[in-house]
């Protein structure tokens, strides 16, 4: 078994947390940004040194490869490089630092592999500057249309298109990614449950299926100070009515079920005025098909009509639940049992690059405890030490599968 250097990982993280630092110690680095391609410059020229050659995408995702003794599919290991507006130093980054410590480390040790290793870098992982998150992914995994995708704006009216062409990191469609012996992504876990359970390591068996719906309350404007209560057509009580109802119903169908009203929208926003359209979002997440069925069975059969206030409820999108391959995650298991790491496995409520990728490549994630369960925020933190933990078993997995296939064993689709 090989360690990594902890402090040279440590060293790697406070680097990369200085392209697009914020004043509170946390990352505001959006896709394809100049904070963005800064990062991009940089992990190209720490792959450069280690002899590994590098290949980029029509929809900018990096790939740096580290050849083998076998001219055969790698494995791959990565995350993603951006960030959310003042997010934390962890989210994602350290999927991609964790495999760059892990090369380091074979080559400290003069390490011979049978078969390739890639680290990947995927565009636009969290969605922060264009609509959808898991974007590039999500293309090479035939999740989204590229020429939709080119046409997602950002908040200041530029294209995906236009800033991919602008970054400079705008490859070749056959650069992309098509075929890997196996894929694993190392992440903080986003969550307080590791930390809760005095967890080192998260085996990941999955990330949850959701639903996300939007509810649409339409009622009448009017004066708020002389409009009787009994003659109002108020859509901001029925929705708070509807609110108290959903979350009733929901919590009992399953106590491991979680959802949140996430987004309000009022109209017309005015002290004085009665509102005469609320809308709020609903978004529920379960690993069970037949949950998340009963939990759209609820929305579904919401009423029509409430106090002379009409209800529309519509779905905005859904995922179902991923399931990672299962031997990739027993032999993460193992790889902690051989290093003392207490282990617990678990799903991700959270979307990750992941999730698409396992459609097309046998795939699994590790999660290392985040402190508080913060992330998506600048008080986001894990220890150095459980960092370091996590590239130890990162690097453990894939020697393991270096051996197995040289055994004969491969990893298919299931």
């Amino acid at each position: 078994m090989y360690k990594c250097n902890s402090r040279r990982l440590q060293d790697s993280i406070e680097q990369f947390s200085q392209f697009g630092a914020t004043l509170n110690g946390g990352v505001t680095r959006l896709s394809l940004s100049k904070e963005d391609v800064l990062a991009r410059n940089y992990f190209c020229k720490c792959c450069e040194e280690l002899g590994m050659e590098i290949k980029v995408d029509d929809m900018a995702n990096i790939y740096a490869m580290l050849p083998g003794k076998k001219e055969v599919p790698p494995i791959v290991m990565g995350s993603h490089l951006d960030s959310v507006e003042k997010g934390g130093k962890f989210d994602g980054v350290l999927g991609v630092l964790t495999a760059l410590e892990a090369i380091r480390t074979l080559k400290d040790n003069e390490v011979e592999l049978e078969v390739p290793l890639m680290i990947a870098n995927f565009t636009n992982e969290e969605g922060a500057r264009f609509d959808p998150a898991m974007m590039s992914s999500g293309v090479i995994a035939a999740k989204f249309e590229k020429a939709q995708m080119l046409q997602s704006v950002d908040n200041n009216g530029m294209t995906f298109q236009a800033a991919l062409q602008a970054s400079g990191y705008e490859g070749e469609q056959q650069h992309r990614l098509k075929e890997a012996l196996a894929y694993i992504e190392l992440h903080i876990e986003q969550g307080p449950v590791l930390e809760a359970k005095q967890m080192e390591i998260g085996v990941v068996e999955g990330v949850l299926g959701m639903v996300c719906y939007e509810i649409t309350f339409t009622g009448q404007s009017n004066h708020a100070g002389t409009t009787p209560m009994a003659m109002r057509q108020d859509p901001m009580i029925v929705a708070a009515k509807t609110m108290v109802f959903l979350h009733e119903q929901l919590g009992k169908i399953d106590e491991q079920l979680v959802y949140t009203f996430g987004r309000m929208h009022v109209l017309p926003n005015i002290h004085t005025v009665i509102p005469n359209k609320v809308t709020f979002t609903i978004d529920s997440r379960h690993q069970n098909p037949a949950i998340m069925q009963k939990v759209e069975e609820v929305l579904k059969n919401l009423p029509t009509e409430d106090k002379g206030c009409r209800i529309e409820p519509v779905k905005l999108w859904g995922r179902d639940t991923v399931l990672f391959d299962r031997q990739i995650c027993d032999e993460i298991e193992t790889a902690c049992q051989r290093f003392g790491y207490t282990s617990h496995r678990m799903f991700s409520g959270a979307g990750h690059d992941a999730q698409y990728i396992a459609t097309m490549i046998p795939s699994a994630m590790i999660f290392v405890p985040s402190i508080n369960g913060k992330s998506h925020c600048e008080e986001e933190d894990t220890s150095f030490e459980d960092c370091a933990k996590g590239a130890d078993i990162l690097l453990e997995t894939v020697l393991t599968m270096q051996t197995k296939y040289s055994m004969g064993q491969t990893y298919s689709l299931h």
